[in-house]
């Protein structure tokens, strides 16, 4: 089973030793993406999780795409949120998000996990594992 190595420079690139995503097999994991912009390299609006979550998910968006799949092969979502008063804000972006994204209404599973994360100005980090074509 091969393994490539899928990279897009309309997604930022990784800060750290890891790849946007991999596809293996039939499937394409994507790395743990945050809301930065690809095309000026920093995180956008740092007290807006609804703007941070779209631009994070358009982010992901752009690697699914690299990898040959789209939002509608997306098996599963793992979303990571600063502080749970984020969710509902999270949540209404999301839904806006898969809404316009899988319009066959299979939508992805997803788990949510408060934690830490690597930069004070990011409020939401999300990867996601895609099977396409599958």
């Amino acid at each position: 089973m091969s393994t490539t190595v899928v990279s897009t420079p309309d997604a930022p690139a990784p800060a750290h030793t890891f790849s946007q995503a991999i596809r293996k097999g039939g499937l394409l994991q994507v790395s743990g993406q945050g809301p930065m912009d690809p095309a000026t390299s920093t995180f956008v609006t740092p007290d807006d999780v609804k703007n941070q979550t779209l631009r994070t998910l358009e982010n992901i968006r752009a690697i699914l795409e690299a990898g040959g799949a789209s939002v509608s092969d997306v098996l599963m979502f793992r979303v990571y949120l600063t502080d749970q008063s984020l969710f509902a804000g999270m949540n209404e972006a999301y839904g806006e998000f898969v809404s316009r994204h899988v319009p066959d209404g299979n939508l992805p599973a997803r788990t949510t996990v408060f934690v830490g994360l690597p930069h004070p100005e990011m409020l939401v980090e999300i990867d996601a594992l895609a099977a396409p074509g599958a």
